[in-house]
C-alpha cells in the first residue's frame, strides 16, 4: 500500500459509476490575458473590444481551451486527483463564454477498466444552466496499489 497518496484524491480501487465532482469559476479579463501570454494565442477576438464587437460574438469571448483547462482542474485535483494521467479528451465547444460568466467544470465517470487502471469520464462546461462545452476524458488512475 502506498501512504503518500495526496488527499482528495480517489483511486481506481474506490472509483464507482456516477461519480461526479465539479468547480465553479468565474472567467476573469486577467484570466483571459494571462492564457493569452502563455498560450500565445493573441487572437484580437479575445483581447480587443473593438474588434470583437464586429464578430459573430458581438464582444469578446475567451480561449475555449480556457474553458477546456477548467475540466483538466476537476479531473487533476479532485477526480481522480493528483497522479492522474491524462490519456485523451474530445471537446465539443457549444456557446461562449464571455469575461465575467461563471463557468460550472463538472466530470462524471461513464465507464471504469480496473485492469487498466483507466476512467472514462463525461466531461461539460456549464454557464448559468447552459452547456458551453461537453466532451469526453480518458484517464489513468492513481492506485494504491504496487505495478
Amino acid at each position: 500500500m502506498l501512504d503518500n497518496m495526496p488527499r482528495g484524491t480517489i483511486c481506481i480501487e474506490d472509483i464507482e459509476m456516477g461519480m461526479t465532482r465539479h468547480l465553479r469559476k468565474e472567467v476573469t479579463d486577467r484570466d483571459i490575458e494571462l492564457f493569452a501570454e502563455v498560450s500565445t494565442d493573441r487572437n484580437p477576438v479575445h483581447l480587443d473590444d473593438a474588434y470583437a464587437q464586429d464578430t459573430i460574438f458581438a464582444g469578446r469571448i475567451a480561449h475555449g481551451m480556457l474553458t477546456a483547462g477548467l475540466i483538466s482542474a476537476v479531473i487533476g485535483e479532485q477526480l481522480p486527483g493528483h497522479g492522474t494521467v491524462y490519456m485523451g479528451q474530445s471537446l465539443k465547444f457549444l456557446a461562449p463564454v464571455r469575461p465575467g460568466d461563471v463557468v460550472v467544470a463538472e466530470v462524471e465517470v461513464v465507464d471504469i477498466d480496473h485492469s487498466k487502471r483507466r476512467v472514462k469520464l463525461d466531461t461539460r462546461c456549464m454557464v448559468d444552466g447552459k452547456k458551453v462545452l461537453v466532451g469526453e476524458a480518458t484517464v489513468l488512475a492513481p492506485s494504491r496499489k504496487f505495478d
